[in-house]
Parts: structure tokens; sequence; C-alpha cells
């Protein structure tokens, strides 16, 4: 009997071809080795939806994330930047008699909120979001995004909140303060954005020196920061690379043929508490447009893991001829000497290598970032 493919079987309609359009839409699916007995969860700590400044919905925000790979994401509204708001009171202006609402506080990033504070339920996206993650197996983290004046002030992230209503305050350093009280991890975000340098302002020296940053953004959207990978060692916080999603990802990443940024967290298993202890000990990477970025070790870690080679033949010179396997979804790319054109291996392809006799196969990886254009090196010793 000759099976009938699905895109033909006809529903409810026996004159209605189904066409492949019709099938399910599939997610991709990022593989990642496992590093130092730790799984590899990818995460998005960044993204907005239409309850602050973005175009969608935090549902399907949730949506987007499960089928672009990703395990976790953070909900993080604007605080003082909600410019969709008085455009949905205008829409609902049928429920007060036809007459126009005006929004309360829609944007204080540059000045003091009036006494009426802010009205909106700035818990409500990520509940929805919560919601919407039960269809999908995506993990959401709550949070908010503090926002402010961007040279001289800055962003900051508050991931794992309780209650986003009692954020804000006129002082952005209490806004971190309150974030910190209620238990949060405080993230800056994208710390080169409108600014002619990385270096901290006054106010980043003040949060700094309180101990109020957890984690910062080494990667931004289309933006890799490569002074803040140095600061993050310094500083010792986690590297964070996040999309700040405000269109869509297939518009901003798909289109192009990129896998979105992604926050890579080291953990046991995928949860709230398993994820934030990964975050307080640092081990995270960050991925963007091809490279990862982080702690030196680390990066050579999740090198070694993510390769196997094979030995494939040995000359009379004892020259060995080997097969380096790339084993997962990330590109990687690499020198085999100073000189060297980079090589780009991609995801589950192998190239041909040559090893001396009795010499190891050692590498410079271009694709991986731990300072400012600083490559790790790596030792690989063939048998």
């Amino acid at each position: 009997m000759a099976l009938i493919p699905l895109c033909a079987i006809a529903q409810y309609n026996p004159e209605t071809l189904r066409t492949p359009v019709a099938q399910p839409a599939q997610r991709i699916e990022v593989i990642l080795p496992q590093v130092n007995g730790y799984n590899i969860y990818k995460a998005d700590l960044h993204t907005h939806s239409i309850y602050s400044d973005a175009e969608t919905t935090p549902a399907y925000r949730v949506r987007e994330a499960y089928f672009d790979g990703l395990d976790a994401i953070a909900i993080t509204e604007h605080i003082e930047y909600r410019r969709i708001e008085p455009k949905m009171l205008k829409f609902l202006k049928g429920y007060n008699d036809g007459k126009a609402i005006k929004a309360e506080n829609p944007d204080v990033i540059r000045k003091a909120a009036t006494k009426s504070g802010i009205k909106a339920d700035l818990n409500y996206p990520v509940s929805e979001a919560v919601k919407e993650s039960q269809k999908y197996g995506v993990l959401v983290i709550p949070g908010a995004e503090i926002t402010r004046e961007p040279v001289k002030i800055g962003h900051f992230n508050a991931l794992f909140t309780t209650d986003n209503n009692t954020l804000y305050d006129p002082d952005p350093l209490q806004s971190l303060r309150n974030a910190r009280k209620q238990g949060a991890l405080i993230q800056h975000n994208h710390p080169g954005w409108r600014r002619t340098s990385c270096d901290k302002t006054e106010f980043e020296l003040k949060a700094y020196s309180e101990g109020l940053i957890d984690g910062i953004e080494v990667a931004n959207g289309g933006s890799l920061y490569l002074p803040i990978i140095e600061r993050a060692r310094e500083d010792n916080l986690y590297v964070a690379s996040n999309t700040d999603i405000h269109t869509t990802t297939g518009e901003y990443y798909r289109i192009k043929g990129q896998l979105r940024n992604m926050t890579l967290i080291l953990a046991k298993e995928c949860t709230l508490e398993a994820l934030r202890e990964a975050l307080e000990a640092k081990r995270t990477l960050a991925y963007a447009g091809g490279y990862v970025c982080g702690e030196e070790q680390l990066l050579k870690d999740m090198f070694l893991a993510s390769v196997k080679y094979e030995v494939i033949s040995t000359d009379k010179k004892g020259v060995r001829k080997i097969n380096l396997t790339n084993m997962y979804s990330i590109p990687l790319e690499f020198k085999t000497s100073k000189n060297a054109l980079p090589i780009k291996l991609l995801p589950y392809h192998s190239v041909q290598l040559s090893v001396a006799k009795g010499k190891d196969l050692n590498l410079t990886v271009t694709s991986m970032l731990c300072g400012n254009m600083v490559h790790p090196k790596v030792n690989i010793k063939v048998k």
C-alpha cells in the first residue's frame, strides 16, 4: 500500500490539497557539548515586547525562542520607557465611554516620574510569557530593564525579580538597590551603546563599587564590545550575549543565515535555581555572530569538548595525517601557525591536518575571544 504524503491529505474538505506550507514548523536544534560535567543551556537574557517598545507579544517571544533553539529566555521590558502604552490606551478608549485615556509616565528615561507614578503592571508581560512557555518547554526568567539616559547612566537588567512594580525610583542607583533588595541579579547592558568608549562612567563606578553588578553584555545585537571581555574578568562578572530584540529574530538573524546571540550557561539542569547558580558562579560564555567570548580556560575546555580527531595515516617520516571533526552546532575557526590562513571548520564537518612526528597539534582559536582580540591557544595531544 502506497503511503500518502502528509501534505497531500485533505483536512475537512476533500477538494483541498494541502501544500508543504501546511507542514508543522521545525525548531533549529543548537547542539552543544557537555563541558566539565555541565550541560550548556542557550539563553537570551534581554528581550522586549509590545509592553515596552517592541513589535511582538511576550507569548511570541517564547515561541520565537523555541524555534531558534533556545532553552531559556528573560522577559525584560523597559520600566521607564513604554512607547506602545499610549497607543494601547487610544485603541481601548471605547472602554472609557469613548474618551481617550492619557498614559501616565510612559517615558521617564531622562526625567523623574510624576507623583502618579507608573500605572502599568510591569509583572504582566512575564506572566504572559510563563503561560506560553508551558506549551514549548522554554524556561522564562522574570526580569525588567532599568532604563535611564544611556551615555552618563546606562541600562541595566534586573533578573530573577519577584515584583517589577517595586523597582522604579527617580534615583537610578536606588532602582538598582531596589532590585538587589528583592534578590535580583543585575546585568549591565550594552555598555558601549551611544558612547565613544566602553570606559565606566561616574555612575557606573558608583554602581560597581557598591557591588550591584553581577554580569555584563559582551555582545548586544550586532555589536561586540571587545574591551568588556577583559572587564568581566577583572570585575568578576558573568559574560552575556543577548539579542535585545525589538523586531523579530527571523528578520534580524535567520534571514541572514545567522544563529541569534546566545548567553551560554553551564549548569546541571535548566531550572531557575540552576541557571541562577551558574550565573553567580560566572560559568557563562557569550556567542555572537560566530564568535564565542569569555574566560580563557572555559573557552579552551569548550573547544576541546567540541572536536574529535582520528589518525588516518602515518608516512615514512612519522608525519600523521588526521581528520579533525567539529561535532557540534557552532562553527569553529583556528590557525595552525602564526602566519597560516584561518581554517573555518563548519558544524559536523571535518578537515585534514598534518602533524609532525613527536609533535602535538597546537591551534590558535580565532573564533574565540578571551580578551580584546586575544584568542585562546589549545593543545591536542595526537597519539
